[in-house]
This record gives C-alpha cells, structure tokens and sequence, in this order.
C-alpha cells in the first residue's frame, strides 16, 4: 500500500460536517498525539518502561489514528500524503545539509 492509497482509503471513513472542515480532523490530531503520549506515560508509570509487544501494538493503534487525521486534514488542505512527505523530507534534508537539524524556528 503507498501513503496515497492509504489516504484514498482513509478518506472513505471520513464522515464529519462539510463546515467543519480543517478544524474537525486538526481536534482529532490533536487528541489522538495525546492518546500516543499517554499510552507511552503509562507504560513507564505502570510497567516499569518496559513496552511489551501488547503495548507496542496498543500504540500502534494510535499512530493508526494519528495517521488518518493526518490523511484528512491534508486532504482538507489540498494536499496527499505523498505531496505531505515528499515536502517534508525536502525540509529537513535542507536543514541536514545546512548544519541546522538541531535548534528552533520553523524557518532554519
């Protein structure tokens, strides 16, 4: 499966209010990266850091949902997933090649 197929897949799941797009799958991020944290903070509270092969496939299951927000709030914009990846490794190849993979800012 590519990152485009993927997306096309996604996007036949994705049922929320034509008015509310943008702002509906960017709140789905945002509450499914928490979900990814508070996996990873209770394995460390709860199992002693230890990150068993079912707490690995538990957070999976969240990136899975962070990957569909993601699949829809790029559609909303404009842009596939391919379009999303390819940018971004230009960007941070750029920042390799400068020297400038450490720092802040989003423009280095």
């Amino acid at each position: 499966m590519t990152i485009n197929d993927y997306q096309k897949a996604a996007l036949e799941t994705a049922i929320y209010p034509e008015d509310k797009k943008i702002l509906y799958p960017t709140l789905g991020l945002t509450g499914e990266a928490g979900e990814v944290s508070d996996k990873v903070k209770k394995v460390i509270r709860d199992n002693n850091s230890e990150f068993t092969a079912e707490k690995k496939a538990e957070i999976m299951k969240e990136i899975g949902d962070v990957l569909w927000y993601c699949a829809t709030l790029s559609n909303d914009l404009g842009y596939t997933l391919e379009e999303v990846c390819k940018a971004n490794i230009a960007k941070l190849s750029s920042r390799k090649e400068r020297g400038m993979i450490h720092g802040n800012g989003d423009n280095r």
